[in-house]
C-alpha cells in the first residue's frame, strides 16, 4: 500500500507558487505552477494561487496523497490576528529597515542571520510598530501551513532562522526572553516532523484526503537544493530572482548573511544575495535575453564591472545595507550590456563560494544549478569562467524537493 502512496510538495517563491506530486521513489508524477497576480506582498495571492493549483490537480493523484510539505521564501513576514487572518501586506524578504539596527544589535550577542539588518527582526519591528504586539508574526511557509491545518501556532525551524531561531540549541536567543513581542512568534518544529492533519474544511474545499498529514517543510532555497539530490562534494546554486548558494557541511558555518539548516540529518550552509535574475528583467524580456545570449562570446570579458542590484543594499556575500547598484555606463550594444550583467552576477556567485570557503566549507567539485536562470547556457559558461568550477544543470523544481520532506510522513 505504501508503495502506491504519493506526497505533495508546495513551493511558494518570489513570483508564484509551484506544486509537485512525487512517489516513494521521488519520481515526479505531476507538477504545475501559477504566477501571483498581484505580487509577493499579497498573502491572498499566495492562497488563491495554491487553491487554483490544487483544484486543477488530477483527482486520481489527489486521492493517493498521504502527506504534504510547504516551502516558502525565507524572510517574507506577515502580521496576522491570532486566528491567522492577515493584517495588511506582507513584508518581503528583500526589505530591510536600517532604522532598527541598534535595537537588533542589542538582541544578539553573536553574528547570525537574525542579527543581519536583512534578517526578519527588522521587519518584525516594523510590523509591531504598525499593528502593536497583540498579533502573530508568520513567515510565508508557516502561514500557508497554518491555513492548511487551521492552526497557526507553529513555525518550521529553517523558516525562522532569519528571525533569530538558533537551530544548534533549539531556542530563541537569550535576550529574546525580555521581548514584549515574544508571544508573537511561533512554537518551533524541526523540518521533517509531523505538524498535524489537514483541517476537514480545507480537505473538503480542495478535494484532498481528510487524513492528509502536514509535515514541517523548509525554505524555498533549501527545497531547491533537495530537488538536485546532491552529494557531499556538490555545491548548489539557485538562480531565481536572487542568487542562493548552498552546500552540505560537517559543521555549521558562522558569519553575517550565512544560514545553517538541518536537513537529512546533516548541516546545509549557505547564503543568498539580493541580486539575481530579476535584474535582467528590469532591462530585457525573456525572448530578447535568449536572442542576445546567442550573440555573446562567453570566453571574453567585457571589462565592465557592474554591481547588478535592483536597489540599494546587499546581504551576501557581503552584508551591507548601503551598497549601491552599479548599472552603468550602459554600452550602446544590448548584447554587450547583457554580457556585463551576466558577468556581474557571476562575480557575486564566485565571491559567495569563496566566502563559504573562508568560513570553513570545502569548495565544491561541481556546482549543480537550478532555477529560471540555470537554463541559460551562455550565462553558465560565463559563470564557469568566473568561478573556475564545472557547472551541471538540473531541471527538477524546488516543489519536488520539499515533497521529498513530505515522504517522512510515510516512515
Amino acid at each position: 500500500m505504501l508503495n502506491k502512496s504519493l506526497v505533495l510538495g508546495i513551493d511558494l517563491g518570489t513570483s508564484g507558487v509551484r506544486i509537485a506530486i512525487i512517489n516513494t521513489k521521488k519520481k515526479i508524477l505531476f507538477t504545475s505552477s501559477k504566477t501571483y497576480s498581484k505580487g509577493l506582498e499579497i498573502s491572498e495571492d499566495w492562497l488563491n494561487s495554491l487553491k487554483t493549483l490544487i483544484q486543477e490537480t488530477p483527482k486520481d493523484l489527489k486521492e493517493k496523497l498521504v502527506s504534504c510539505s510547504v516551502a516558502g521564501t525565507s524572510g517574507t513576514l506577515l502580521a496576522c490576528k491570532k486566528d491567522g487572518k492577515p493584517i495588511g501586506k506582507a513584508l518581503p524578504y528583500f526589505l530591510s529597515f536600517s532604522e532598527y539596527s541598534k535595537e537588533i544589535d542589542k538582541l544578539f550577542t553573536k553574528e547570525c542571520p537574525g542579527s543581519s539588518i536583512s534578517g526578519s527582526v527588522g521587519r518584525a519591528l516594523r510590523l509591531i510598530a504598525l499593528y502593536g504586539n497583540e498579533i502573530i508574526l508568520r513567515h510565508q511557509a508557516d502561514w500557508i501551513t497554518g491555513w492548511l491545518m487551521n492552526n497557526w501556532d507553529y513555525g518550521e525551524e529553517g523558516n525562522n532562522i532569519r528571525m533569530g531561531w538558533e537551530i544548534s540549541n533549539n531556542s530563541w536567543p537569550e535576550n529574546f526572553k525580555h521581548l514584549k513581542w515574544l508571544q508573537c512568534l511561533p512554537k518551533i518544529i524541526p523540518s521533517g516532523q509531523t505538524m498535524g492533519n489537514i483541517c476537514t474544511n480545507k480537505a473538503n474545499e480542495l478535494n484532498l484526503p481528510k487524513n492528509l498529514q502536514v509535515i514541517a517543510g523548509t525554505t524555498d532555497s533549501n527545497a531547491g537544493v533537495l530537488a538536485t539530490f546532491p552529494n557531499k562534494n556538490d555545491g548548489v546554486t539557485i538562480l531565481g530572482s536572487t542568487i542562493v548558494i548552498k552546500k552540505f557541511v560537517n559543521n555549521a558555518l558562522s558569519g553575517k548573511g550565512i544560514s545553517n539548516h538541518r536537513l537529512l540529518g546533516t548541516w546545509l550552509s549557505g547564503g543568498a544575495s539580493n541580486s539575481g535574475a530579476a535584474i535582467l528583467l528590469d532591462f530585457f524580456n525573456l525572448e530578447y535575453i535568449e536572442e542576445l545570449s546567442k550573440q555573446i562570446n562567453p570566453n571574453k570579458s567585457t571589462g565592465l564591472n557592474l554591481i547588478p542590484l535592483s536597489k540599494q543594499g546587499e546581504r551576501f556575500p557581503i552584508d551591507n545595507p548601503n551598497l549601491q547598484p552599479k548599472l552603468g555606463p550602459r554600452p550602446v550594444s544590448d548584447s554587450l550590456y547583457l554580457h556585463a550583467l551576466f558577468e556581474g552576477l557571476a562575480k557575486i556567485e564566485a565571491r559567495g563560494w569563496h566566502k563559504l570557503h573562508e568560513l570553513g566549507a570545502d569548495l565544491p567539485r561541481q556546482i549543480i544549478t537550478i532555477g529560471g536562470g540555470a537554463k541559460n547556457i551562455t550565462w553558465k559558461k560565463i559563470r564557469e569562467r568566473e568561478i573556475g568550477i564545472p557547472i551541471k544543470i538540473c531541471n527538477r523544481p524546488p516543489a519536488a524537493g520539499v515533497a521529498s520532506i513530505a515522504l517522512k510522513g510515510l516512515l
